[in-house]
């Protein structure tokens, strides 16, 4: 069995290529071992993880709760304001005393240096429920229910739509890269993916064959794309920009014109919750097209065979 063994999982670049795609593959065994009846295993047997959340939560909480609960573990649910965090003790402190009681550490947080910070001074794994910069398990889901859809990844492509700056593209991106399918994001100007992100993803591609194009121009971004994503233009620690950020992302909406310059076989993708009639209209979010709900339910697939190999 594939040995991720006492790992943190911050970025998806943890991982080697062939390692996110052995991971992938597991997760949907696991799926088909659920859908037979057979979603409770003792691979987390006597084992206790802390969820860490600074952000509100629905997938990611309760897939993470069922998936350790499933795996025989115990989950302890911690807010960011029950802990000494809040009264101004350090990362590295928590990090250290938490890390003696309990075998990983499941964060979501604002700041993705705190999830490094916590990583170098726990003696568990740490694994990044969401950060500003990187949201990796939300691209696990992703990966798996483009595989489970069209029986591979590698060459397919992904059209991104909207905020280019912001965790779930940048992990998109390292996702693409690393297996191979191609990846085209459209984003307003000043919009687009972190500099640092993209010369990354781009280091990937020259091994995976990966093509990636960074735009402003939304059809050109999805012409003849079989995966259509978006996201929230406004999103969490982003609500004081709301009216200027709906002002300039209006053009950028995935409504049946532009989701109609996709192939004909193309599904659209969202890592949800979705406001419909900002980033996307119910027509498309709400149609036979949209895979949104196998997404959700992917997560907690994807996080048991991660929390699996980690533990």
């Amino acid at each position: 069995m594939l040995n991720l063994k006492g790992r943190d999982f911050l970025t998806m670049m943890e991982l080697q290529p062939e390692e996110l795609l052995s991971l992938i593959d597991f997760s949907i065994k696991i799926k088909e071992m659920s859908k037979k009846g057979l979603t409770n295993h003792n691979l987390l047997n006597g084992k206790t993880i802390a969820l860490i959340f600074q952000k509100p939560s629905t997938r990611t909480r309760v897939s993470f709760e069922v998936a350790i609960n499933q795996l025989g573990g115990r989950a302890i649910y911690l807010s960011w304001n029950e802990l000494q965090l809040s009264r101004g003790e350090s990362i590295m402190d928590t990090a250290r005393v938490l890390s003696r009681y309990v075998d990983a550490i499941v964060a979501r947080v604002y700041k993705h240096q705190d999830l490094i910070e916590m990583a170098e001074y726990s003696e568990k794994p740490v694994i990044n429920a969401l950060s500003d910069l990187h949201h990796p398990c939300q691209a696990l889901a992703d990966l798996m229910t483009i595989k489970e859809h069209f029986g591979k990844i590698k060459g397919l492509k992904l059209a991104f739509v909207g905020d280019g700056n912001n965790n779930v593209t940048h992990s998109l991106l390292i996702a693409a890269s690393m297996t191979g399918m191609h990846i085209s994001i459209a984003s307003p100007k000043g919009y687009e993916p972190d500099a640092e992100i993209i010369k990354k993803a781009n280091n990937y591609a020259s091994i995976s064959g990966s093509k990636i194009l960074i735009g402003n121009d939304p059809s050109e971004a999805v012409n003849e794309a079989d995966i259509v994503y978006t996201d929230v233009f406004v999103s969490m620690g982003k609500e004081s920009e709301r009216e200027q950020r709906l002002k300039i992302f209006k053009d950028f909406q995935v409504n049946d014109t532009l989701f109609n310059k996709a192939n004909d076989k193309a599904i659209f993708m969202h890592c949800g919750p979705w406001h419909v009639g900002e980033e996307v209209t119910a027509s498309v979010v709400y149609s036979s097209r949209s895979v949104v709900y196998d997404q959700a339910e992917n997560r907690l697939h994807t996080e048991k065979a991660l929390l699996s190999l980690l533990l």
